[in-house]
């Protein structure tokens, strides 16, 4: 009953301090450029023509090894789509600020719809870092230090998240973990059933 009791505690301090950090992501720390653009950023649709671009300049210029990259790349995104949306989301359950009847009063949504779905975790931020840490272990020789402005991007929507209401910092970090945790698995299985991988 204790160990329960303590639990709950921490969770308790927990939640509240990621609706106090929401509140200030959300509501406090707020300019019209990203009023503007960051419901753009954070939306998949968004970024679609340079996923393809991504994946016509590896299978074309690659052959059968970019086509197994490509096949890494697809794997990594839709293992992550699976666990976060199947095992976290409906696991948890957990309402997204803009969703919650105790809480929505206290968001700031820039989207014209709160998605249905749970919050935690979120499968953008998880998506993106999946992508990123794919990309930085299997291209890391060519991309050098440029593996950097991938997290960078990757951070950049995972906050556009927060920023536009639908998700808390929690939901963000978890799937920003997620993301990093498969993107790596599947980077080290390309390099052990592929070998290196360079654009040089």
């Amino acid at each position: 009953m204790d160990v329960q009791l303590l639990t709950m505690t921490i969770w308790q301090k927990l939640d509240a301090w990621d609706k106090w950090l929401f509140i200030k992501l959300n509501s406090g720390y707020t300019n019209r450029f990203f009023d503007f653009i960051l419901p753009y950023i954070r939306d998949s649709v968004f970024w679609a023509p340079l996923y393809i671009f991504i994946l016509v300049f590896m299978t074309a210029n690659f052959g059968k090894k970019g086509w197994l990259w490509c096949l890494g790349f697809i794997c990594t995104v839709a293992t992550i789509d699976i666990i976060g949306a199947r095992v976290f989301k409906e696991g948890f359950e957990r309402l997204r600020p803009c969703q919650d009847p105790l809480f929505f009063q206290n968001v700031r949504l820039l989207l014209k719809n709160c998605s249905g779905s749970y919050s935690f975790v979120s499968n953008h931020a998880a998506n993106h870092f999946g992508i990123a840490t794919y990309m930085a272990i299997t291209l890391r020789p060519t991309l050098g230090k440029w593996i950097y402005a991938l997290y960078i991007w990757a951070a950049f929507i995972s906050y556009a998240q927060i920023y536009v209401g639908v998700h808390y910092p929690l939901d963000v970090i978890a799937g920003a973990g997620l993301g990093t945790l498969m993107g790596f698995a599947y980077s080290k299985t390309f390099h052990r059933q592929v070998g290196n991988f360079t654009l040089a």
